[in-house]
């Protein structure tokens, strides 16, 4: 009975082992998986692969649920790319995951996308794919097909942002986000982070991943019609290396190989960039059983340079290869067979990956922690999305941070004035250590003044607005007197001092309050503009527009609506909450418009700063924006005299902005949206919130991020981060071939700048100028233009004219314009030696 007994248990034993052997398998722990566009709250199983899919509740709070059209549905088709989250609103969009591995671990990124002709336009935009402050990709893709993004991160951070940017190329959206964590000895890249190219399963027809690869690789297949496919049903092991990824078994079982013993093995690809640097994994086991006179051997070549070998791969053993290559636009590689071999080369599995060096500066994990616990604790429904601090052109609305370039960026400023906040003061302020202005004034806070205040360092400024506060210690329901207040209180050393000095600085703060703030320089932050003349309240904006009822255009500040005040015709523009250029570009654009004025600048007429109603009032443009009338199929054609009054008025606007303000303001988004019309077409230029000032006078650049408009941005300051008002006349050159041509910066995935010198190159120079002019234009001035527009989009900013310059250069061709009616001159032989050095034009991203 004992011996029975324990057999008995044996048995039971090794019916649990297999079900332990699934469960450690199905350990999702370290992933997170996202499918975008599910109900809010709810999730489920995918039964193709076993992974558990939750909605996008508690990672992003802005978005528009979709679905594809049936037509673009097929029963092989993953479900997560049936739905998708697209963006309306806003330019930057972010979702923040916080696994429970943070900083220090090596993830895989995974963002999927399938348009599927969700909003019946039948073109799929293209938009930027961020990775918290650094371009991860640009998505762009086919209608029809879904696509894969991913990266191999190692983090920095125990936040990770993945955001989508609108680069204004239609609405960005997202069908899927998955993270997933893996071992930490794989795809070790000394920090670089990995940008996958692509991953190819070969001698097979089926797509491998999550359950056969427990980190959820994606192993597409790959087939040949000249190689065949060989396989084997027994486990293929790993090789414990540096380099060794941890290959599925499943993967490395199937391979190809050559019919004919003396065939060679050639694996090719193509770069996105002649520049661009590969890091290639080659995967490679034998998986056949070799007789005693059989011997596989092979030497591995790159771009038909020797790089390994000989080769004899390991029976039914992974072996990792990793290959480096750059600067070749055309790839192979090349498995060669030794003459000592008596089979040809065999292979298995590769991956090719980008690497790239992300700056990844996040702020400070002790400040975001509290940040995004204020947010939760208070309930704010502020537009807060992604980093708090970065980039910094997109700090969060309220808050001011510090950056310096060895250290991640901290919080330095915080306003929560307004806010509705009510209740104690939450302990997570605590964590702000390096808080210098902390204001809560006007909400509904209560109890004690923490003491926690007090030990802060660095805080210079306290603006706070507690109701029911009480005197000394004493608790709320034994205080008698009840008090409401707003004190400005400078930080003191110690808390009994605190309360001291309250009712003194009380008296200081009434005084200081009847007088009115300085206007700062509109590149810095800080408190919103003081205007007693041109400020109104949000119901006048309410009377001025009708209740908002004519719109006049959208973009990603918010929306323009038609309205009057008093005779007069106005345009407002009303900040979107979540507009993600947000309150730091409102500011800076009221605050420049109200110290300039040029008859080629739009004119300020007043502003809305009322809580989260925000607005400025333009005059109005009665004929809209430049590219209404150069694009869109526009049936009134602008005749070439007309394109060069509009090239000229605002060549004079930035002149006055580059020479005539002291300091210099660079606009750094010229485009044609952002040049408008009157009713007589005089051209203005508008849209400021990218605008900045020179520090000092003589100062000949200002380092900042990248900011503008793609087809429109100037190289060198993409490159180098380094601002100039050359950064505004390179964009100017986009706007005069624009102008020249009729056609946009970027068409048919076409850059303008680059199909212009092309055509210049080969001799179609008559190509050029719109043809819907039929020749109704003066040759002489037109070749000019051109010239002075190519001149403009120099490569090198040094090579480049100064507005000045282009403005008379273009007031010299205004005056040669002297009709089109007459006989045509022939093309001037100066034109055709235009200068044609350096004439690739920006990466577009």
């Amino acid at each position: 009975m004992i011996m029975f007994r324990n057999f008995y248990f044996m048995l039971l034993l090794l019916a649990a082992l297999p079900l332990d052997i699934v469960h450690a398998q199905d350990d999702q722990s370290g992933f997170i998986s996202i499918d975008c566009g599910i109900a809010r709250g709810t999730n489920y199983t995918d039964s193709k692969t076993g992974l558990n899919y939750v909605s996008e509740a508690g990672f992003i709070e802005s978005g528009v649920s979709q679905k594809i059209l049936p037509t673009y549905n097929s029963p092989n088709l993953d479900i997560q790319f049936t739905t998708l989250t697209s963006f309306p609103q806003g330019t930057r969009n972010c979702y923040t995951l916080r696994p429970k591995k943070g900083k220090g671990n090596r993830y895989l990124i995974r963002a999927r996308f399938h348009y599927g002709n969700y909003d019946f336009k039948g073109q799929p935009p293209q938009f930027d794919l961020y990775l918290g402050s650094d371009l991860w990709y640009t998505v762009n893709f086919n209608a029809s097909l879904a696509m894969d993004y991913e990266i191999i991160h190692l983090t920095s951070s125990d936040y990770i942002y993945v955001c989508l940017v609108n680069i204004g190329l239609g609405t960005p959206f997202i069908s899927a986000l998955e993270l997933r964590l893996l071992d930490s000895s794989m795809y070790a890249t000394q920090l670089q982070s990995l940008i996958l190219f692509d991953r190819a399963n070969f001698g097979t027809s089926e797509t491998v991943r999550y359950g056969d690869d427990k980190y959820d690789r994606i192993w597409y297949t790959t087939t040949s019609n000249r190689l065949v496919d060989v396989h084997t049903s027994g486990t293929v092991s790993n090789l414990g290396s540096s380099t060794a990824n941890e290959v599925p078994s499943k993967v490395m079982s199937t391979a190809l190989t050559s019919p004919n013993v003396t065939r060679d093995i050639y694996y090719p690809w193509t770069a996105t960039d002649a520049n661009q640097e590969f890091f290639i994994y080659l995967y490679i086991a034998e998986i056949e059983t070799l007789k005693s006179n059989q011997k596989r051997e092979f030497y591995i070549y790159l771009n038909e340079v020797y790089w390994d070998g000989p080769v004899s791969p390991l029976d039914h053993t992974t072996t990792t290869y990793l290959i480096k290559s750059s600067n070749s636009l055309v790839n192979n590689i090349t498995l060669y067979q030794t003459k000592n071999s008596t089979l040809p080369p065999l292979f298995n599995a590769i991956e090719l990956y980008i690497p790239k060096q992300l700056r990844q500066q996040q702020t400070e994990d002790q400040d975001a922690e509290a940040i995004w616990s204020i947010k939760s604790t208070y309930g704010l429904t502020r537009n807060w999305q992604g980093d708090p601090c970065a980039p910094q052109t997109s700090v969060w609305v309220g808050i001011n941070c510090s950056y310096n370039d060895s250290e991640n960026p901290r919080i330095t400023s915080l306003n929560l004035s307004s806010s509705g906040l009510s209740g104690e003061i939450a302990d997570a302020l605590a964590n702000l250590t390096m808080i210098q202005s902390l204001d809560l004034s006007n909400n509904n806070l209560t109890g004690n003044v923490p003491k926690f205040l007090a030990s802060f360092s660095f805080l210079e400024m306290l603006i706070e607005g507690i109701s029911d506060q009480d005197e000394g210690s004493c608790l709320k329901d034994s205080c008698k007197k009840k008090t409401r207040s707003k004190v400005v209180i400078p930080v003191i050393a110690t808390v009994a001092a605190f309360f001291v000095l309250i009712t003194t600085l009380s008296i200081i703060w009434i005084i200081r309050r009847r007088q009115p703030k300085e206007i700062v320089n509109a590149d810095e932050p800080g408190d919103i503009i003081e205007s007693r003349n041109q400020r109104l309240a949000f119901l006048e904006i309410q009377s001025i527009t009708n209740s908002f009822n004519t719109v006049l255009g959208k973009g990603g500040f918010g929306t323009v609506f038609y309205g009057c005040l008093g005779d007069k015709q106005v345009a407002v523009k009303m900040l979107s909450e979540s507009s993600a250029q947000g309150y730091r570009e409102f500011q800076a654009e009221v605050r420049l418009l109200m110290s300039v004025h040029h008859k080629n600048i739009t004119s300020l007429v007043g502003y809305c700063d009322e809580g989260s109603q925000k607005g400025i009032i333009y005059e109005y443009m009665a004929n809209g924006n430049l590219g209404m009338h150069l694009f869109d199929g526009s049936l009134n054609v602008l005749s070439w005299k007309k394109r060069l009054e509009i090239g000229y008025d605002a060549a004079q606007g930035l002149e006055y902005m580059h020479h005539g303000c002291k300091p210099p303001i660079v606009h750094r988004d010229v485009k044609c949206s952002n040049i408008l019309l009157n009713e007589t077409l005089q051209a203005k230029l508008a849209d400021f919130g990218l605008s900045r000032a020179f520090a000092t006078e003589g100062a000949t650049h200002v380092s900042t991020a990248i900011a503008g408009t793609p087809g429109y941005l100037d190289p060198e300051y993409y490159t180098t981060n380094r601002l100039t008002e050359k950064s505004d006349v390179y964009s100017f050159g986009v706007v005069l071939l624009e102008l020249i041509t009729g056609r946009q910066a970027i068409s048919d995935n076409m850059y303008i700048v680059n199909w212009v010198k092309s055509m210049v190159a080969q001799g179609n120079v008559e190509k050029i100028i719109d043809p819907r002019l039929h020749g109704d234009f003066d040759k002489n001035a037109a070749w000019k233009v051109l010239e002075l527009a190519l001149t403009c989009v120099d490569h090198t900013s040094a090579r480049r004219p100064t507005m000045n310059d282009v403005v008379t250069d273009l007031k010299s061709c205004l005056k040669a314009e002297k009709g089109v009616h007459g006989p045509k001159p022939n093309i001037p032989d100066q034109f055709m030696s235009l200068n044609l050095e350096s004439m690739m034009g920006p990466n577009l991203r």
